[in-house]
């Protein structure tokens, strides 16, 4: 039986041989695994080159997969090719091609041949879904390429950074350090265990330990850590848990860099637009007073103590994050599999705002807040429209073509959350991000249904 193929050609304006060595950076992989699947990579050696080897698993539902892939007809700043060794096709060839087009443009060509195991059968069975499948994670990292270097061309020539993140491997954390890594900067990751990796700095924030020296030669600082303050009841030890695990991560970031011979230039330090409480339908920019309540007592506190390196001249941007779009996690994954089932619809009255943010807008906002001389001080990162609950369910419904269930009503969520409830699925915060604006930040997903539809695979262009 002859091997299936599938090809996708995407025009970039960027140069062919910028193109191919983002490709060959650490973070490729990474930043090329969508969101809505389950990758992890086992072991990778020798970059792309030809006889180098790459093994990740993939989960398919309950099930996990191993794939073994090893790197064949590399060309320099031309091409390479992915060949399964082991793993869920019978055949697997998969090569990767960058062309000129002209002196500062490429297009990029990703071509498969392709066997499903079972013969005609297999193919009878799965080849539709396959080449669906295809279609959408192509598309999808057609996207993601195309962008990241649309936005390496307005950034212009920036000088490569090294940039210590705490909280690397969380939600946004570890998109982030894909995405620097691929932009041709250094990251490295504070670990609260011993470090093992070369790009890994052990510290112990709770008893405030970071040696000054292990971060000597960072540029930037991006505190991402904190605990989930949507994890569960706010009992007055989650209280507790929620407020330290960030003030005391900020002090310690602080009280080290304090210490340095060359201090870096920036801390962009997350906060959230929980600063803001509970306002209705009061519209909400960066100079809004703070609200009321736990959340935004904890955003105080927490913007506070990363305020305390101003005085020390770095550059504090004060990151107020609103709710991050990706199936990965957070809130978006935890509602997915009721709307999924067609179960899904408003929490209470629907009328309380949801300033949210794509997964690649809050990974690009933190970057600009990095490079860009302007951002200081606090620093909106949401979308510039945000949606009320109703409207967000009612769009993320469509996006997957599923009806709008009843809605879920404010004792129900009260008598299962309690007090986080009010503070978080009930709260309404109505934000806009005008220092972003004003600063020249372009945001990839402006419009709620686009951002729904590529962070899911969803008709992706």
């Amino acid at each position: 039986m002859s091997a299936a193929t599938f090809s996708l050609t995407t025009r970039i304006m960027r140069p062919a041989a910028e193109v191919f060595a983002w490709h060959e950076r650490p973070g490729a992989l990474a930043r090329l695994c969508p969101p809505w699947e389950r990758v992890e990579l086992v072991s990778a050696t020798g970059g792309v080159r030809t006889g180098a080897r790459v093994t990740v698993r993939n989960r398919l539902g309950p099930f996990w997969m191993k794939w073994q892939m090893e790197h064949r007809d590399y060309i320099a700043e031309r091409q390479f090719r992915d060949v399964q060794l082991s793993g869920p096709f019978a055949h697997w060839s998969h090569l990767h091609r960058v062309e000129p087009d002209g002196a500062e443009a490429c297009t990029l060509t990703d071509s498969i041949a392709y066997r499903l195991p079972g013969g005609r059968l297999g193919q009878w069975v799965a080849g539709s879904w396959v080449r669906d499948q295809l279609t959408s994670l192509f598309r999808w990292r057609h996207a993601i390429t195309r962008a990241d270097h649309e936005l390496a061309e307005r950034s212009g020539a920036i000088v490569p950074r090294q940039v210590l993140i705490a909280g690397a491997s969380g939600l946004v954390g570890r998109s982030l350090a894909a995405f620097l890594t691929t932009q041709g900067h250094a990251v490295r990751r504070l670990v609260r265990r011993a470090a093992v990796a070369p790009d890994e700095i052990a510290w112990d924030p709770a008893r405030g330990r970071l040696d000054p020296g292990a971060i000597a030669g960072v540029d930037a600082i991006v505190n991402l850590s904190g605990e989930n303050v949507a994890g569960g009841r706010w009992s007055a030890a989650r209280r507790r848990t929620i407020l330290q695990s960030r003030v005391e991560t900020t002090r310690t970031l602080v009280e080290a860099l304090s210490k340095m011979a060359r201090q870096p230039a920036v801390l962009v330090n997350a906060s959230a637009v929980g600063f803001y409480g509970d306002r209705g339908d009061e519209t909400l920019e960066e100079g809004a007073v703070r609200g009321r309540g736990f959340l935004p007592e904890v955003c105080l506190a927490w913007e506070s103590a990363a305020e305390a390196a101003e005085r020390r001249g770095v550059r504090i941007v004060l990151a107020r994050l609103g709710v991050v779009l990706t199936p990965a996690g957070g809130a978006l994954q935890k509602m997915l599999p009721p709307f999924r089932l067609g179960l899904g619809g408003p929490i209470g009255t629907g009328r309380q705002w949801m300033s949210w943010v794509s997964i690649d807008d809050a990974v690009g906002a933190l970057y600009h807040a990095i490079i860009t001389e302007a951002c200081r001080g606090p620093v909106n990162v949401v979308a510039p429209a945000p949606v009320t609950n109703a409207e967000f369910s009612a769009t993320l419904a469509e996006v997957l073509r599923r009806p709008v269930f009843l809605p879920v009503p404010t004792l129900a969520i009260r008598a299962l959350f309690g007090e986080m409830a009010d503070g978080t699925l009930l709260a309404s915060t109505r934000v806009r991000p005008r220092v972003l604006t004003e600063t020249g930040y372009r945001f990839r997903h402006s419009a709620l249904g686009a951002a729904l539809s590529h962070t899911l695979g969803r008709a992706v262009t």
